[in-house]
């Protein structure tokens, strides 16, 4: 029996043991300035009670708070939520950090921080040795002075609104193992002084403006694994340095302008896992003495360059591929008779949008999932090639949706190969030999025949001369365009065009034009518009207005005097008021329209505005106001679009057109552009059976495209701006902001709420219910982006959507809200989801893929955006990458069932 003393002292023993060691891991704060420093930065940063309450001690029950020998070594505010009273205005307030002499380590991501980082942040923390600014919403560029952090080994900058340069000093950090600058607004090049580096692991500069080229110094940082330089402005060629890096792991320099080859000395990196270069302007042949060494390798996107010549042979036995893209090249050539077994882990391979040919042969069977679409492909579908397998667009037999044996024939004979058509649909099959002479029965009918169609074509041709030239005179009738003086009042309008000037506001004198403006003052001047110069002006009484100067020697008559007849017709809440005029003075070049003033200006310079503080500083603007701006803007072009008879179409819709007054209502602006849609909207029998186009991507006069469709698309760029809070995104057509939104749009999936918050504006403060407000906003916005003008929803529908945000994610993106969606065509959802379908290549790319915060939902199968802003099928823009992009769509076309007629109501 064991004796109860001696278990008692074994107790005891145990029990001073453990109180010891437990008084040396937490030792209360001991440092008077350092917990007055704590108290001062809860209060500065609206911290809660919750996580750190005040009459406690800091290093035992402060969530977040690390000591160390009761001093303070690390601070982590990671997501946690302000007061009410700090929420109201946040800031960078961290100045009592500067007390922590030891603090090694501070974390506030995801927690709001909009201000630029403090210069001291660099000089007064020598002891730092992590720091994690991720998602704090910051602004303004990165301090030189943080190269003085000499111990930092951790920097994490990522998902914020910093602009400006890379600063060369950072390459002072000779201990960093990782520097994350992703998703900013930087600019500029990388700096040569990272070839300091030595010890950094991951180097991510993704989503960003940085251009110029990949200095080869990168090429010295031996213990690189990661690097990420996706989504920027790169350009030159791939540095043959990189194969250096024989450490990396991970190679992502996918969305930039890189041209030439792939440079044979990458198969140094012989750790690679993962190479993706795609959407770039990479041609030749992708040389096969590159992949021997890349065993490892398990993910290759190749999709979207200008590849040529054949896939090297190797890339079918590297054992560990999973992933292989080769889609939207000019890759040609047969696949190989290599045996090969089924995958046992999914395996992808698309192909797509290629000119491969020949037979389908038993490599595919490593594969699971397949897209071999867009090339041309002959003979049977053996067995094991169907299932998850795309094959439209070929030449294959015993398959549907094929290409027509004449076009298959005139691919294999340019390339002196015999193609067997054989069970091609649409091919010609051999007929037996007709006798010699025919009758003259077989004449007659034959002339008959021709001649009927003969008579049906010249029908065909008078009925469509009748029906263009009926259009070209009602918009010649809509848009009454007058060609004499302009009138004065009393005088007759000149021929085509009826002023009623009393609709037209008061008529101001010259001197009282140059009096509010102060003889036209610069300081007075808001803007250069294309249609005039912008004043602020102050009229007698002290009315503040706008006065519009419009100087007939560089803009056209007709811009101001179809302006001055859309308002003496036209009026509407949603639409800037017109309060005047001045059309006669001295200079009869000069003319001059004065309108109401808006006190919050545009969207433009509102979406940040400067606060009244002294640092400077930007205060964004709230997501219920940008709902509410959204609303107000589709209330203007609805009434355009769906009130007007004919509709009128504004061609300007941008954030800078969107006037708000000081309730933040909208008003839109920028009207001297709008004009009568092109085109009679009710389309006859005729034009339907004839399949003749109602809308087009270009206006006929060469101004900016006259269809309603075509407000839809800019609108959807606005929204994507409230959305994302990327400044100048509705006013751009260049081709950077086309590589962006190719990256942002996968983002936006009506199956997945999380994928927005990557695009999403970090100055943003949303619970979970905003959040399904602006996925919303952002399906819609995506929904308007359809390059096709026709699967672009109608504004009415829009409204009604931005109107009910939560019915649009809590409904629409179930299956069952699907059919709900077919089986009522006349609804606003069934209009606005008709361009939606969840395709089972989607659905593939979601499961098949590594999760990554770049890729999304893309990776497997990326669509890019047409080639110009709300172009058609091919637009107008930058011809240089050839097939590339011209003919992808944003997301996939809706099946037939999906398809949404025009409804007869709302």
């Amino acid at each position: 029996m064991v004796d109860r003393r001696s278990v008692l002292v074994v107790l005891g023993f145990l029990f001073v043991l453990f109180h010891s060691t437990f008084q040396q891991l937490v030792v209360p704060l001991s440092s008077r300035t350092e917990r007055f420093a704590l108290i001062q930065l809860r209060s500065s940063l609206g911290l809660r009670s919750k996580e750190w309450p005040k009459k406690s001690d800091p290093c035992s029950n402060w969530v977040g708070v690390q000591c160390r020998n009761g001093r303070v070594i690390g601070i982590n505010i990671s997501g946690f939520k302000r007061t009410r009273i700090g929420s109201q205005n946040p800031q960078f307030a961290v100045d009592y950090l500067s007390n922590f002499t030891l603090l090694m380590s501070f974390n506030a991501s995801r927690f709001l921080l909009p201000s630029p980082i403090p210069d001291w942040f660099g000089l007064r923390l020598g002891s730092l040795q992590v720091l994690d600014l991720r998602s704090c919403s910051i602004i303004g560029a990165i301090p030189s002075s943080l190269g003085n952090l000499t111990n930092l080994t951790a920097l994490y900058l990522s998902n914020n609104g910093l602009t400006g340069l890379i600063p060369p000093s950072l390459g002072q950090l000779s201990s960093l193992s990782v520097i994350d600058l992703s998703q900013n607004l930087l600019s500029g090049s990388i700096p040569s002084s990272f070839a300091s580096l030595g010890n950094l692991t991951l180097l991510d500069m993704s989503s960003n403006f940085v251009s110029g080229t990949i200095p080869p110094v990168i090429g010295t940082l031996s213990k690189l694994q990661f690097l990420n330089l996706s989504n920027n402005g790169l350009s030159s060629s791939i540095p043959a340095e990189l194969g250096d890096l024989s450490s990396l792991v991970d190679l992502d320099l996918s969305f930039n302008s890189f041209s030439g080859s792939v440079p044979v000395d990458l198969r140094g990196l012989r750790n690679l896992q993962k190479m993706v270069i795609r959407n770039n302007l990479l041609a030749g042949s992708l040389p096969g003495i590159l992949f021997p060494a890349l065993t490892r390798l398990q993910f290759l996107m190749l999709n979207h360059n200008n590849f040529t010549g054949n896939l090297p042979d190797i890339l079918w036995s590297l054992p560990e591929l999973r992933i292989l893209d080769a889609s939207d090249n000019n890759f040609t050539g047969a696949l190989p008779n290599i045996s090969a077994n089924a995958s046992v882990t999914p395996a992808v391979l698309d192909l797509s949008q290629n000119m491969f040919y020949g037979l389908l042969t038993s490599v595919l069977r490593r594969f699971n999932i397949t897209n071999l679409s867009s090339n041309y492909f002959e003979g049977r579908v053996p067995d094991y090639a169907r299932g998850n397998a795309s094959l439209d667009g070929n030449c294959l037999q015993n398959s549907s949706n094929q290409r027509s044996a004449a076009e298959c024939a005139s691919f294999y004979a340019q390339r002196g190969l015999t193609f067997d058509n054989f069970g091609l649909p649409n091919a010609t099959q051999p007929s037996p030999a007709k006798p010699a002479q025919k009758s003259h029965k077989h004449w007659i009918i034959l002339g008959g025949v021709l001649g009927g169609l003969g008579f049906i074509a010249l029908l065909v041709i008078v009925v469509v001369l009748l029906i263009v030239c009926t259009r070209k005179r009602d918009v010649t009738n809509q848009r009454a365009i007058g060609v004499g003086p302009v009138p004065a009042a009393g005088t007759p309008p000149p021929p085509g065009l009826s002023l009623n000037f009393s609709s037209l506001g008061e008529m101001f004198t010259y001197q009282q034009i140059l009096q509010a403006t102060d003889n036209f003052n610069d300081v007075n001047l808001i803007k250069n518009g294309h249609s005039g110069d912008l004043f602020r002006g102050i009229l007698e009484g002290g009315i503040p207005v706008v006065i519009k100067k419009i100087d007939l020697r560089s803009v056209k008559k007709e811009a101001y005097m179809l302006e001055l007849d859309f308002f003496s017709k036209i009026s509407h809440t949603r639409l800037v008021p017109l309060l005047g005029h001045c059309l006669e003075n001295e200079n009869e070049n000069q003319k001059f329209l004065v309108y109401k003033y808006m006190p919050n200006g545009d969207l433009s310079n509102s979406l940040y505005r400067k606060t009244n503080s002294d640092d400077d500083s930007l205060q964004s603007l709230d997501w219920i106001t940008r709902l509410k701006i959204a609303i107000g803007a589709a209330e203007g072009l609805s009434y355009l679009h769906h009130e007007c008879n004919p509709p009128l179409v504004h061609r300007d819709v941008q954030a800078s057109s969107i006037l708000l007054d000081d309730k933040f209502e909208v008003r839109l602006g920028s009207l001297s552009e709008a004009c009568a849609q092109e085109g009679d909207t009710h389309q006859s029998m005729i034009t339907r059976l004839l399949r003749l186009p109602t809308t087009s991507e270009q206006g006929t006069s060469g101004l900016p495209t006259a269809t309603c469709a075509y407000d839809v698309y800019c609108f959807g760029k606005v929204l994507l701006e409230l959305v994302t809070g990327k400044l100048g995104l509705s006013a751009s057509s260049d081709s950077n902001m086309k590589e962006w939104l190719e990256a942002t749009l996968p983002c936006i999936s009506i199956y997945d709420k999380e994928l927005v918050t990557n695009i999403l504006d970090p100055s943003l403060i949303i619970d979970e219910d905003l959040l399904e407000e602006v996925w919303a906003m952002a399906i819609v916005a995506r929904s308007c982006l359809n390059p096709k003008p026709s699967r672009r929803p109608l504004m009415r529908y829009i409204l009604k959507a931005l109107e009910n945000p939560l019915k649009v994610v809590r409904e629409e993106h179930t299956s069952s809200a699907r059919l709900r969606t077919t089986s009522s065509r006349g609804s606003w959802n069934a209009a606005l989801f008709g361009s939606w379908r969840h395709s089972s290549s989607d659905v593939v790319a979601m499961s098949a893929l590594p999760a990554s915060k770049h890729e999304g939902a893309s990776s497997f199968k990326q669509s890019g955006t047409s080639a110009s802003q709300g172009s058609g099928q091919n637009g107008g823009g930058d011809q240089s990458s050839s097939t590339r992009r011209q003919s992808k769509d944003i997301f996939p076309e809706p099946s037939e069932e999906q398809d949404v007629e025009k409804p007869n109501e709302d």
